[in-house]
Order: structure tokens, then C-alpha cells, then sequence
């Protein structure tokens, strides 16, 4: 390990100072202070953050995957409000418009911006998902058995999971286990004995989730009975609403109605009771299904739905969303939208910044996607040949990430050699699984995020996004470039233990070798 450069870095900040709250307004224009950057808004922007040393622009009414109406500023300032609204960085200044939005001065560091929202906006629930979601990897059916489920092979799935020596986890079952959406059941003729495969997956020491979405086909039963009483989303024209969404054309459940709630919550209690399943894998939901002139029970906007598909979850400990709004502080399991099989940003690159954007939005428990990618149309399983380095450095970004996924299975993809070095990267994990425990635990009761941006615990990192802090004292800088044996790591003041022994005085920038198995990483020596 070569060190090559000397940063200058502040201290770290102490506590929170108190708050300083402007009165709520309509418009906001603040003028930036020199080397001012900003956390915020939508999960997917995560690749532009932090924003503020370049023009850009977003309209929160219809944000993608996670997304908050708020604002963060690395020299404490905070923007906030609980409706949506619009931004703008250009020409040094910041400008928003929307309902009631709140401008704050909360103290010299992001740190401090971020707990002050936390308490203003999104307080810690006291509470986590599931704990099995964290302590090993999960396993989702959908690249391996996309829309073709079937009882033989999810347990052909499992089976072979343990077979390669990956250990059991969560394993959910994804899109088509039922005959129509909306028709919360198994299908008979795919799935002959649910109870059975459940009962079999808990034994070899899986848990199961099923994948939901607030969808109805059309011309189904439950179709007619929704729209029978009332519980299905209009048009503006006082019509049933059917929209396109990726797989076709569907109704939608006006979640806005507490019966259409309580219709979807009773059918998914029902499979728990009928076949013991755990929990529910909850997608779409995206603001972008819903029209700001569609006719509801209550009055809404795009993103209210989003939120109330996200509200469904909080009953069930074993959870999962892509799309959510103003949820920070739930206790919910947070998945990056999906992602392509690519090197670069557009893929792999984009999977430490996003994480950190949903952590400054207090989206504490998160995953970076499926192992490989998770976007079905950019892959193939038949005869697939997986770029086998791509798959290890992807692993090993979500194997010091809240929660790892799989969907590929990796003894089918991989060969003896990069599957050993995914084996290792979920044995580094597990090494370092107390400490993870004790940040969801902290997450949970506190709001302090497990993910954090450099700069949330050292100051003068503001644009360092290709590493993070675990928690406040161990810095992972996971490689995600193709073909690199070499990374520069950022360390702020103080001394650090690499994951190789070396220790090394900060701040200073050092130069790390990592083979195919490393993923390098600095532990502060505090007391020393």
C-alpha cells in the first residue's frame, strides 16, 4: 500500500447543534456558501450528487425508486417540506418551489443537516425489518425462473444454492407464482402443493417472501369484485383506470380507501395463514402509474399513492420496495431500482452512490439490486455467460451493503475460481455481521444511517462517492471498475488499519492493490 497525496480535512463534527427554522413558504432561494454541496430528492440521482457545483434541475411531483421531498446541505443547511416540490442549482444559487417548504440552518456539517431532518421529518420508527433480510444473503427467483415459477423449480433453485455452498437466507419468489394480479393465490397448476414447498424451504433454512404489486388484471375475479365496491383507482373521466406498466396493461387498487387496504392486507394475511409464507416483496407503486387528475376516495397525488403502497408493508416485517416516498425512518427494506448487467455508470458505478442518496433520504436498510444485475430485458439465462469479474466486484459491494441479493445463481454462472471469491466476500460480510446488526439497531433508533457519505463523518470529502463509511468508523472501497488490481482510498484524519494489517496515518490518500477476492477497507483506531 502506497501512499501518494495529503488531504486536508476538517475535524469531525460534535453533536447536533440546535436548529434554526425559517417559516414555512411557497419559495425558497438560498445563495450557496463556497464549497457548499447537497444530498437529496430521488435515490436515482444519486450518480449527480452531491449537487451544487453544477447546473441541474428536478421536479419531485413524480420522483423514481426512493424519493423525499428534502434537502441537505454538507455546511448543515437543510430544505424541507412534506409535500413535493421543485429544484434548481444554477448560478451559485438554490431555488425551490412548492407547498410550505421549510429552510433551516442546523449546524456546520451534513452530518448535523441530516439528524435535524431526521427529527423534523423522518424520525426513527424504534423499529428494523426483519432481521433474517440482513443476516444472510437473499435469493430472488427472477432471473433464474423469470415469469415461469413453478414449485419444482424454486426449489430446484434453493436446492442448488446450498448444493454450490452459498448458505441459506431469505428466498423470494418472484412475479407469476399466482394466475392473475391481483388473484393473491398460488396457481394450482404451477405450484400443486404450497403449503408443502414452504414447509420444505423452512427446513432447509430459508425464510420466503412472494412478490406483490398493487395491480388487478382485467377481466379477472377480483377485478369484478373491486370494481364492484368501489376500491379501484378512476380516471379523470369517472372510468375504471387502466395503465400500462411493464408487463401490460392493469387496473389499480385506489389505495387511498381504507377497504382497499384492508381487501389487500386480509388477502395477504390469508397466504401467510394458508401456506405459511413470511413476508412480501412489495413492487411497483411508482408515482409515475398515477395521473395528479385521477379520481380517489381521498384526495392524492401521484406520489400519496406511492406512499400508500408503502404504508401496506409497514404490517409485515418481511419486506421489500423499489419505489417508496417519504418513507425514511420506516422500517422497510429498500431496494435500488434495477440494474443492468453493465460495467460503468449506467451500471455497477452507479450502486455506492445511489445507496449513500437513499441513506441521506433515511432509507437505512438498503440493497443494491441483484447480485449481476436485476434488469430482465438486459439478460439472458439460457446459455448465459455472466461476466464473471463483473459478478465478484457486484457481490462484493453488496456484501458490505445493508443486504446482499442474488437472482443469477452463482454456481451456474461462475467458474471454481470467482465463485471462491463471491464465497469470500459473504464470509467478510459475516465476519463483520455484529457490527452490521449493531448499525441497523442504530438505524432503527436513532435515524443515523448504516451506508454513510464520506462527508457525513469527515468533513472535506464532499465529492469522494465511490467509498463510504459503515457506520462511523470503517471506511469500504469496493472495486467496480472492470480489469483494476489498484484503488486510490480516501482516509480523513487519524490512524487506520487496513483489512491486510498496514496502518496508516490521515488524512492522506493511499493507493491499495485488491485482487479478485479483496475488498479493501480502513478501520479507525480510535485512542490512538
Amino acid at each position: 500500500m502506497k501512499e501518494v497525496m495529503k488531504m486536508v480535512f476538517r475535524p469531525e463534527s460534535s453533536a447536533p447543534a440546535d436548529s434554526l427554522w425559517e417559516q414555512p413558504a411557497d419559495q425558497v432561494e438560498l445563495t450557496l456558501e463556497e464549497g457548499e454541496r447537497w444530498w437529496g430528492g430521488t435515490a436515482s440521482d444519486g450518480l449527480l450528487m452531491p449537487f451544487g457545483d453544477a447546473a441541474f434541475a428536478r421536479d419531485l411531483g413524480s420522483p423514481t425508486n426512493q424519493g423525499s421531498p428534502l434537502l441537505l446541505s454538507t455546511r448543515g443547511r437543510v430544505v424541507g417540506s412534506h409535500r413535493p416540490f421543485a429544484f434548481t442549482f444554477e448560478s451559485g444559487l438554490l431555488r425551490v418551489s412548492g407547498r410550505e417548504v421549510r429552510a433551516g440552518r442546523c449546524g456546520r456539517t451534513l452530518r448535523e443537516a441530516y439528524l435535524a431532518a431526521s427529527r423534523e421529518f423522518f424520525p426513527p420508527s424504534g423499529r428494523a425489518p426483519a432481521r433474517e433480510l440482513f443476516t444472510a444473503p437473499q435469493y430472488n427467483t427472477w432471473i433464474e425462473c423469470p415469469y415461469t415459477p413453478t414449485q419444482e423449480s424454486v426449489l430446484g433453485f434453493a436446492a442448488g444454492l446450498l448444493e454450490q455452498g452459498m448458505p441459506p437466507g431469505v428466498l423470494m419468489i418472484d412475479d407469476s407464482w399466482s394466475p392473475d394480479y391481483g388473484t393473491w393465490h398460488f396457481d394450482r397448476g404451477r405450484f400443486p402443493d404450497p403449503a408443502e414447498m414452504v414447509r420444505r424451504l423452512h427446513s432447509w433454512g430459508f425464510s420466503v417472501m412472494l412478490w406483490v404489486i398493487p395491480f388487478v388484471s382485467p377481466d379477472s375475479a377480483a377485478f369484478r369484485e373491486l370494481e364492484g365496491r368501489g376500491l379501484l383507482l378512476r380516471d379523470r373521466d369517472g372510468e375504471t383506470a387502466v395503465r400500462r406498466w411493464w408487463n401490460g396493461l392493469s387496473a389499480l387498487l385506489d389505495l387511498t380507501n381504507p377497504a382497499a387496504v384492508d381487501w389487500m392486507t386480509g388477502r395477504l394475511d390469508a397466504l401467510r395463514a394458508a401456506t405459511g409464507v413470511d413476508g412480501f416483496k412489495f413492487d411497483g407503486g411508482d408515482a409515475g402509474d398515477y395521473r395528479a387528475d385521477d379520481m380517489t376516495f381521498r384526495p392524492a397525488e401521484p406520489v400519496d399513492h406511492c406512499e400508500a403502497w408503502s404504508r401496506v408493508g409497514l404490517r409485515y416485517p418481511f419486506n421489500e420496495y423499489r419505489a417508496s416516498w417519504r418513507m425514511g425512518g420506516r422500517p422497510l427494506a429498500q431496494r435500488l431500482q434495477d440494474k443492468a448487467p453493465l460495467w460503468g455508470t449506467a451500471g455497477i458505478e452507479s450502486l455506492v452512490p445511489e445507496m449513500l442518496a437513499q441513506s441521506m433520504l433515511g432509507y437505512s436498510f438498503t440493497c443494491p439490486d441483484m447480485i449481476g444485475g436485476g434488469e430482465i430485458k438486459a439478460m439472458s439465462v439460457e446459455g448465459a455467460s455472466a461476466d464473471q469479474e463483473f459478478f465478484v466486484r457486484y457481490a462484493q459491494v453488496a456484501a458490505l451493503s445493508p443486504m446482499m441479493q442474488f437472482s443469477l445463481s452463482p454456481g451456474r454462472v461462475l467458474d471454481d475460481e470467482h465463485l471462491a471469491a463471491v464465497r469470500e466476500a459473504v464470509a467478510v460480510r459475516q465476519s463483520l455481521m455484529p457490527r452490521l446488526l449493531d448499525l441497523v439497531d442504530e438505524a432503527a433508533g436513532t435515524g443515523e444511517p448504516v451506508v454513510r457519505p464520506m462527508a457525513y463523518q469527515a468533513e472535506g470529502a464532499d465529492d469522494v462517492t465511490d467509498q463510504f463509511f459503515l457506520g462511523p468508523d470503517l471506511i469500504v472501497a469496493p472495486v467496480v471498475q472492470r480489469g483494476v488490481t489498484v484503488r486510490s482510498v480516501v482516509l480523513p484524519a487519524g490512524r487506520w488499519r487496513a483489512d491486510d494489517g498496514t496502518e496508516v496515518e490521515g488524512p492522506t490518500t493511499v493507493e491499495v492493490a485488491c485482487d479478485l477476492t479483496r475488498i479493501p477497507r480502513f478501520e479507525r483506531l480510535r485512542g490512538v
